[in-house]
């Protein structure tokens, strides 16, 4: 009995240990040295973003989806204050990745200063709105090394492998 609490106690402290040292979910996760992608940022975190050396952030949770959060111009603000490029490209929670978001984010990333911080709730559909825009994008990664972009990152791309492959297909010929 003494060697089996022991063990059990042994193995709460490990566990215990373990979530103290464990990732934080809301870091930045890079899909490539100009763009990461994150969970949902605050306010206040806009300037620890621009000190890790991030010149963009693309702010891609609707104003609607968290009362508790900041709203889009709040976190313009912060960005603005902080000399930070900013973009709105909301993506609904629980509904299709629109037509236009990957077109939007390929147009954000053409235009504003890099690296680019993509921010949700979670950050797997930006990633895969990235993936979109990069397959679009002429000269762009091919659909190997995007998808491995977005695996290495922690979530698949396999559901949009299709999309992924179309676009690269439409990409004009140089």
């Amino acid at each position: 009995m003494r060697g089996t609490l022991r063990w059990a106690a042994m193995a709460l402290t490990i566990a215990a240990v373990a979530a103290c040292h464990a990732p934080d979910p809301n870091a930045p996760r890079q899909l490539t040295k100009d763009v990461s992608v994150s969970g949902q940022i605050t306010v206040a975190d806009v300037k620890a973003l621009r000190d890790k050396g991030f010149r963009t952030i693309v702010n891609m949770r609707p104003d609607s989806e968290a009362p508790e959060h900041a709203k889009y111009p709040e976190m313009q603000g912060a960005a603005q204050a902080a000399g930070l490029g900013y973009s709105y490209i909301p993506l609904k929670k629980g509904a299709p990745m629109p037509a236009t978001a990957p077109e939007a984010l390929g147009s954000v990333l053409t235009r504003l200063p890099k690296p680019v911080l993509l921010f949700e709730e979670t950050p797997e559909r930006p990633a895969k709105v990235w993936a979109l825009a990069e397959a679009s994008r002429p000269g762009g990664l091919d659909a190997a090394a995007i998808t491995q972009a977005v695996k290495a990152a922690g979530f698949s791309a396999d559901d949009i492998a299709p999309q992924i492959a179309k676009r690269i297909a439409a990409r004009p010929k140089r």
